[in-house]
């Protein structure tokens, strides 16, 4: 009842469809050790939270702000024992509840938005108890924070530094706080799926004649990761650090839909996840350090994430060293770790040299860490960013590259990636291959973006994958030359296993696959039936590297060539075995020739979402995993994707948030389906899980 009459006088104060977080007062200023053993949710898995959406204000009354503060949603009264400050828009707060939104940057009214040209000040030796009592009151009955509405309108200069870029930052980071550890014990054990990764095999045909040479012979390697029963218990945490853009270029809309993605990020994070953030702009700065997503963790950091004010320029490169100086000097590591990266414009601040191909690429060196690499997953907004070097630094760094064009599908963005990384299952992984009949070698093996190699004599080979999202699918093209046999009825190829850590029960598991076998007859009766599953994949490598090169042919200008090749791809694919077949991997990858052609139609259009949309998919083929290319096309049925079961849940659950519903009930079914009228992110495709034969 306490939530619902909270929930009420905010919606009284705010107008209908608000809701605000509390800023931190002084009195909330908790040692580390404190906050992070606060009371916390039972385990780590993706919380619900407990309202239902994140949009917009709309202004409340004057009158109504009178009697109830805004800011901590607590009464206003005179013989109460708090000073009550009223601006020049007439509305009022408690003077310690606004002097601590002054004192992170806001310099506008949280209500009516309207400057303020009068700032009240506070002493830093006051302290204000109860009113923080107050405020955690609320907080308890209804953790879903959301942040403060659409900031002002206003125009700012570079020598408009925010009061965040002015605050104290230790020279070193090694101030994380510490993971409640009776929590990290909870979790050993509490998965109960002994599952591990599903392993297929396809030869392109199941016989070659003895008599007969088959070269450029396929097998396909088909992974699947576990989904573990208890993943609504227990999964594994991240350190995660996002890096905000802020510049000047992110006035308005921008940064409020940014605020609220940010809100929806930090709501759906656990209490052994840690989050950080550096925000940028002529320079950066790291609002918090690593911290436990705990409801008060939450609290201060939506503080934080609230305080932000658009100016200035762009500079990247002291972006991505703040945050990968996060990463390096913290004291505690959790068993994933990742960053996310978010820019609308262009780095005005490092000299980016373009490589003999005559495109751009960011220097590795700005990318160097020492120990296992951090993915970056970085997010081009816009139809300004550069989309050239956005790709690089994810590519570098084992991350995607993600295209939102449309701003009201960043936190759909958002969602999806944070979906996959709360739902790693499998961590290093590693494929190792090696050839079983001594005249064997292998030819090749396509693995995209994943490093792999072959030996010497080519008797033997690996493809080093790393983590996998729960039921995240793989698939490896292996060749080899077939040679004439006479002796024996059948062949065997290749044999190979798979080496990965569990990070969830914290154990090494090592999975010998079976031996790939084919028949040797003396002959063969007609034509072979070539594997579906084979054929799929080679469309979709054929596909990427289509796309790859009609890339490099626009770069250099010629749109005519670029749209040949993918004219020419396009033909060759409807000509396959599994595209005579209906197979909807060849739906979906022909889908995606024609919209990249039209994308390609004039150079006006290449340079302005082209070149993203492109590079995304590029992105989202290398690695097999989903990337935002973010044109609201809604998808259809026929088109498959990359995009995991827990992606889609939470890219669900992003899109079915609204105010219209209770705080208690609207999240009621996290993972229904979108209404109709609801604008869909395109993402990549890719064919079914191969079914058993």
């Amino acid at each position: 009842m306490g939530g619902d009459s909270k929930w009420r006088k905010m919606k009284l104060v705010l107008g209908l469809n608000t809701c605000m977080y509390s800023p931190k007062t002084e009195g909330d200023d908790e040692p580390s050790a404190r906050r992070s053993h606060a009371p916390s949710p039972r385990m780590p898995t993706t919380p619900t939270p407990s309202s239902s959406g994140l949009l917009m204000p709309k202004y409340g009354s004057k009158s109504s702000s009178k009697q109830i503060c805004s800011i901590c949603l607590t009464t206003m009264k005179p013989t109460n024992g708090h000073a009550i400050f009223t601006a020049e828009c007439s509305h009022s707060f408690h003077f310690h509840c606004i002097t601590s939104n002054v004192k992170h940057g806001n310099r506008v009214c949280p209500i009516c938005r309207s400057k303020w040209k009068e700032i009240p000040l506070e002493n830093s030796g006051s302290s204000h108890e109860k009113s923080s009592s107050n405020i955690g009151s609320w907080n308890q009955h209804d953790p879903w924070m959301i942040l403060q509405g659409m900031p002002p309108h206003q125009t700012h200069t570079d020598r408009d530094v925010p009061l965040l870029f002015q605050a104290y930052e230790p020279s070193v980071f090694d101030d994380d706080e510490p993971i409640n550890q009776n929590l990290e014990e909870m979790l050993s054990g509490n998965s109960d799926s002994d599952e591990g990764i599903e392993i297929k095999t396809y030869p392109e045909v199941s016989a070659v004649a003895k008599s007969t040479k088959f070269d450029n012979f396929g097998i396909l390697i088909n992974l699947k990761a576990p989904v573990t029963k208890g993943s609504q218990n227990a999964r594994t945490p991240i350190d995660l650090v996002t890096v905000l853009d802020i510049s000047g270029s992110m006035t308005g809309t921008k940064i409020a839909l940014l605020k609220q993605a940010m809100g929806f990020v930090v709501q759906n994070l656990g209490p052994l996840d840690r989050l950080s953030v550096i925000a940028f702009s002529s320079s950066a700065r790291r609002l918090f350090p690593l911290r436990p997503m705990t409801e008060t963790g939450k609290q201060e950091s939506l503080q934080m994430i609230n305080s932000l004010v658009a100016n200035g320029g762009t500079n990247i490169a002291e972006a991505l060293k703040k945050g990968f100086k996060v990463m390096t000097d913290r004291k505690f590591k959790n068993p994933v770790s990742s960053m996310v990266l978010l820019s609308d414009g262009q780095d005005t601040y490092t000299n980016i040299s373009p490589r003999k191909s005559g495109l751009k690429t960011y220097n590795p060196a700005l990318l160097s860490f020492p120990g296992p690499r951090i993915p970056i997953h970085t997010f081009g907004f816009g139809m300004d960013h550069d989309a050239t070097v956005m790709h690089s630094i994810s590519e570098q760094s084992g991350g995607m590259f993600s295209f939102i064009e449309a701003e009201n599908v960043i936190q759909d963005a958002f969602a999806q990636c944070i979906g996959g990384l709360l739902s790693v299952v499998v961590q290093e992984l590693r494929v190792e291959v090696e050839c079983v009949h001594p005249v064997l070698r292998l030819g090749s093996i396509k693995a995209g973006s994943y490093k792999a190699g072959m030996d010497g004599n080519g008797r033997s080979g690996y493809i080093a994958v790393g983590d996998l999202y729960a039921e995240e699918v793989r698939d490896f093209l292996i060749s080899m030359d077939i040679p004439v046999n006479e002796s024996g009825n059948e062949m065997s190829l290749v044999k190979f296993r798979v080496i990965y850590n569990d990070p969830v029960k914290n154990s090494s598991v090592t999975n010998e696959g079976n031996e790939v076998i084919i028949l040797r007859p003396e002959t063969t009766v007609g034509n072979q039936t070539v594997s579906l599953e084979v054929d799929r994949q080679r469309n979709r490598l054929n596909v990427a590297s289509a796309i790859a090169d009609a890339r490099l042919a626009a770069e250099h200008g010629n749109l005519t060539a670029a749209t040949l090749l993918l004219e020419d791809c396009q033909k060759k694919l409807s000509e396959s075995e599994s595209a005579r077949g209906g197979d909807q991997l060849c739906v979906g990858l022909v889908a995606e020739l024609s919209v990249i052609r039209e994308r390609m139609a004039n150079r006006r259009v290449y340079e302005s979402t082209g070149r993203a949309y492109v590079l995304s998919g590029l992105s989202s083929h290398s690695w097999q995993r989903a990337t935002a290319r973010g044109d609201s096309t809604e998808l259809t049925s026929q088109m498959q994707t990359y995009q995991t079961p827990t992606m889609t849940e939470m890219v669900n659950l992003s899109q079915t948030m609204s105010f219209s519903r209770s705080p208690s009930s609207s999240m009621a079914n996290p993972a229904a389906t979108p209404p109709k009228s609801k604008k869909l992110l395109r993402s990549m495709y890719t064919f079914p899980a191969p079914q058993p034969r």
